[in-house]
């Protein structure tokens, strides 16, 4: 069985990126989280990180469209 939450470091691993970079992501709104536990560990369901990433891929599909974006 899958696991249903992964741990923010395990997401930062995922997309190759900075804890930084992923708190940021949180914080942002962009990758739904939530706080559990006594320590308020950051917690992202598998289901949200596979939207995040289908949103990046959208929006790199519609960047590849326009020539005149390539660089935004």
């Amino acid at each position: 069985m899958e696991r249903r939450f992964l741990s923010l470091a395990d997401v930062v691993e995922t997309l190759s990126i900075s804890m930084a970079q992923g708190y940021a992501l949180v914080r942002s709104g962009d990758l739904p989280a939530i706080q559990v536990g006594p320590k308020k560990v950051w917690r992202i369901e598998a289901k949200e990180l596979e939207a995040y990433i289908e949103r990046m891929y959208a929006k790199s599909r519609e960047r590849l469209k326009d020539p005149e974006n390539q660089d935004s």
